[in-house]
């Protein structure tokens, strides 16, 4: 199977994924909770069976939160592999503050080469190639070709028309003034609290955005924000398609401890501190 229909199914996944979550959010939904105490709901649940049944046959395995109970002795054979988010942002999707996505990347030797997350809400499909750039998508006609479910594939857009039909990110490239930081809505930090003040330094004016789940990325990756420090645990899931999505608009994420590269499928899926920034402004 070629790149093309690899990101094409991604791309149908993702925004299946978000029916299912939103006929749920409407709906007089029930939570329950993880043995961690984060929430679950039904779609949650729905959206990770949709969308590995969808990815099952492109054989590539799937690393999903939903289904995070692979041991990495049999992890550390994939070279290539997707790593799925169904639902990014339970708990805003409970407190239905709309800032919930659903999160795809396809990963090669620990690396993401390709990246979608949807915004169900908004019907937005933020997309990233690494090499080729990062583009939001927001035209309904091709959003619901793409996401028609008796859809042969042969009638399906291909890539290079969704590019097409996209915004090539960044819009815009963020300025000194005001210098935008975004940060986590849900879990904010006495470390982030003193980043922030730290910029007070040197910049004039200094901006804190919060947002829930992976539009922090977005954010940056449209150039709405200069920088996303995440001085908090986060998972792989969390993370990898916002990777892709950010360093294909001309951002880049580093290690906050050593400033090298963040990888995946490592054996402990918890990612350290991480920077996501465009260059230049700091």
């Amino acid at each position: 199977m070629n790149q093309d229909q690899l990101y094409i199914t991604a791309l149908r996944a993702a925004l299946l994924a978000g029916r299912e979550i939103m006929d749920v959010y409407y709906s007089d939904f029930a939570v329950e909770h993880k043995p961690d105490d984060s929430p679950l709901t039904q779609a949650d649940k729905r959206a990770h069976k949709l969308i590995t049944n969808l990815l099952a046959p492109l054989g590539i395995p799937v690393l999903s939160e939903e289904g995070k109970d692979v041991p990495y002795s049999e992890r550390c054979k994939w070279d290539t592999l997707w790593i799925v988010d169904p639902l990014d942002g339970t708990k805003e999707f409970v407190k239905k503050n709309d800032e919930f996505t659903v999160n795809i990347a396809l990963i090669q030797h620990q690396i993401p080469i390709f990246g979608v997350i949807y915004v169900p809400v908004k019907n937005s499909l933020y997309f990233g190639i690494s090499g080729k750039g990062a583009y939001l998508l927001e035209d309904v006609r091709i959003l619901t070709r793409l996401s028609a479910i008796e859809e042969s594939a042969d009638h399906l857009p291909n890539i290079t028309e969704v590019i097409r039909k996209s915004r090539c990110l960044p819009v815009a490239r963020p300025g000194r003034s005001p210098y935008v930081i975004v940060g986590s809505r849900s879990h904010p930090t006495p470390e982030l609290e003193l980043f922030v003040e730290d910029q007070k330094k040197y910049f004039e004016k200094v901006e804190f955005v919060s947002a829930g789940s992976s539009l922090k990325f977005c954010l940056v990756a449209e150039g709405k924000a200069a920088i996303y420090p995440r001085l908090g645990p986060t998972m792989e899931w969390d993370t990898a398609a916002g990777h892709v999505i950010a360093t294909a608009s001309g951002a880049r994420i580093y290690r906050h401890d050593t400033g090298g590269p963040l990888s995946y499928n490592r054996p402990d899926l918890m990612n350290p501190w991480f920077v996501v920034e465009f260059q230049g402004l700091s």
